[in-house]
């Protein structure tokens, strides 16, 4: 097999896949879907599970029961107070990503990064922003298509994307004038600065000053860079509009980078910052995990599709085993019991939940017992297993106690891209999985480039990617909500701080796009797997549901499921089989 080593998640564009947007409007779709659907969203919750964002900007479930939901306000303010002595964490966030391209060629990134200019691949990803969000016009379920041009109508506010699409427009026509090799940069958006109110020429201004401070940065004029920084704070805010709160978190971001590469933060110090456990945090009971997953639809759109494929490939087997590689909530298997119990042609001989584990054993236990309450309330052969692991360098196919007449599936949320900064794991459960030679694998990750090794280049793709998400999170929380509040600060910006300002081990959060997925599973003979039309259908139904689902965008990349926020894709789906 090929070593994990030889690749690199980052840095190298790829060729762009051909993408489509998914329409499933066809009576075949809604037919396939019909029956399962009752085992969705009608019966959300049965445990009062809801699912979360983890580590920047991905998505773990989580689990509460109804007593647990009802939380008073002095909540909210101890998680505030532990973010606040947090600093920067190891795992806080998980969850989905825009259009950010990136290749494998090596998986080792240099000890050092150098940049002593603002590279012309940083601004060429500041031009692509303008051509990938054309790409994404096309017809889907009663979702809008969206103009990506930023003419904008009488009355009508830009919402941040475009906002910062325009800054990048601004700082490219300024860091390219008079330059003639880079004249093909300019004006990659097209779009006139006339029309715009006063606040949204301040945001402009806002964002462009960022940029600007962040190219000191890669210039390592640091100097340059923190007076920039000051004219940012004198307007943004994290109490403020979208964009202000936006610029704040990046701006704190940038300030700590600067700190490490001046010496006033040392790799030590930096590491002492992560000494509370941020990911265990967020799995307590708490109002904003569960406004989270109420208002905002990403988590349960992934999750009802990506569930819906474990059931197309389990229709017929009477010995299921669903190896889960980071359980938490374990809602998702209601849905599967529910749907296994209601077969007749079929009857289950018995079903087997392997939950896998570095940490947290009494959170996961619970689970096991919920499931296996709701499963006897049902009659349904039922076991759960936990395997927990010190290290997932331990992980081993003995530890599965396979049957040779069970069909196995594995399911993986959100759970890859934590290993990327140590590759030797990610490759060793690979090579364990294809031993196992799984009937299906399912795999909800983050689409992003976030483990560029060129400083500028990662923090441009971050950027865009947050202000679809504080775009979202605006939309569908509400400018005014204290969970939101929380949202920002406690999982969105130690998640923007770790990719702008940590480096080497420290940077933990690395997320890749499905087309650097797709290069390193053929590595290991596999290949992706259309998504039926019944999956598909369940993700329709499920933004279909939310109030701001509208805003909510579904797109097809080859057999996968690309779920975006306003044309910005933010998380993949997508489910393989080996060869």
């Amino acid at each position: 097999m090929f070593p994990f080593e030889e690749f690199i998640f980052g840095g190298v564009p790829v060729p762009e896949s051909n993408s489509s947007f998914v329409s499933f409007e066809s009576e075949d779709g809604r037919k396939m879907a019909q029956h399962t659907y009752m085992y969705g969203a009608k019966d959300w919750g049965v445990f009062g599970d809801v699912d979360f964002i983890s580590s920047e900007h991905g998505f773990c479930q989580y689990n509460t029961t109804e007593e647990e939901i009802i939380l008073a306000q002095h909540q909210r303010e101890q998680q505030l107070q532990l973010c606040s002595d947090a600093g920067i964490f190891d795992d806080i966030f998980d969850i989905v990503t825009p259009p950010f391209q990136e290749d494998i060629s090596k998986f080792i990134e240099p000890e050092k990064e150098k940049e002593f200019s603002c590279p012309l691949a940083s601004l060429r990803i500041l031009k692509n922003f303008g051509s990938k969000f054309s790409q994404l016009n096309g017809e889907n379920m009663n979702l809008p298509t969206y103009d990506t041009s930023l003419t904008k109508a009488s009355g009508q506010k830009l919402s941040t994307i475009e906002i910062v699409r325009l800054a990048g427009e601004k700082f490219i026509k300024s860091f390219t004038q008079g330059i003639d090799d880079l004249s093909d940069l300019s004006h990659p958006f097209d779009s006139p600065m006339s029309g715009l109110s006063d606040e949204e020429m301040r945001d402009v201004e806002l964002v462009q000053d960022l940029l600007a401070s962040a190219e000191k940065v890669g210039q390592q004029q640091f100097e340059r860079a923190s007076k920039l920084l000051n004219l940012c704070d004198e307007v943004s805010s994290d109490k403020g509009n979208p964009v202000q709160r936006l610029v704040h978190y990046f701006s704190v971001a940038l300030r700590e980078k600067i700190d490490r590469e001046t010496g006033k933060i040392t790799e030590k110090g930096f590491g002492k910052k992560q000494a509370v456990d941020l990911e265990l945090a967020m799995k307590s009971p708490s109002t904003t995990v569960v406004a989270f997953h109420r208002l905002v639809p990403f988590c349960q759109v992934s999750q009802f599709a990506g569930i819906q494929a474990v059931i197309d490939n389990v229709a017929v087997a009477r010995k299921v085993h669903i190896i889960d590689l980071e359980i938490r909530a374990g809602t998702q298997w209601s849905i599967l019991m529910q749907a296994l119990a209601s077969r007749h042609e079929y009857p289950l001989e018995h079903l087997k939940i392997t939950a896998i584990g570095t940490k947290a054993k009494p959170m996961i236990e619970g689970t096991g017992n919920r499931l296996t309450d709701f499963a006897e309330s049902m009659n349904l052969p039922f076991s759960f297993r936990v395997v927990m692991l010190t290290d997932m360098m331990d992980l081993s196919v003995d530890l599965f106690e396979l049957d040779q007449e069970e069909t196995v599936a594995v399911y993986s949320a959100n759970f890859l891209w934590t290993m990327i900064v140590q590759p030797s794991k990610l490759d060793s459960l690979m090579r364990v999985i294809s031993f196992i030679n799984p009937c299906i694998l399912v795999i909800n990750e983050v689409e992003a480039n976030h483990n560029s090794p060129l400083f500028v280049n990662r923090f441009t793709e971050t950027l865009f990617y947050n202000a679809a998400f504080f775009d979202c999170v605006d939309d569908c929380m509400g400018r005014d909500d204290p969970d939101k509040v929380v949202t920002e600060s406690c999982f969105f910006s130690p998640g923007i701080r770790n990719i702008v300002a940590a480096e080497g081990d420290e940077r933990t959060i690395r997320h890749v796009s499905l087309n650097t997925w797709r290069a390193f599973f053929e590595r290991f003979g596999m290949k992706d797997t259309e998504l039926s039309m019944s999956s598909l259908y369940q993700a329709s139904l499920m933004v279909n549901n939310f109030g701001c689902g509208g805003s909510c965008t579904l797109e097809r990349d080859g057999n996968s499921l690309i779920i975006g926020w306003k044309g910005t894709p933010m998380l993949s789906l997508s489910a393989w089989k080996f060869l």
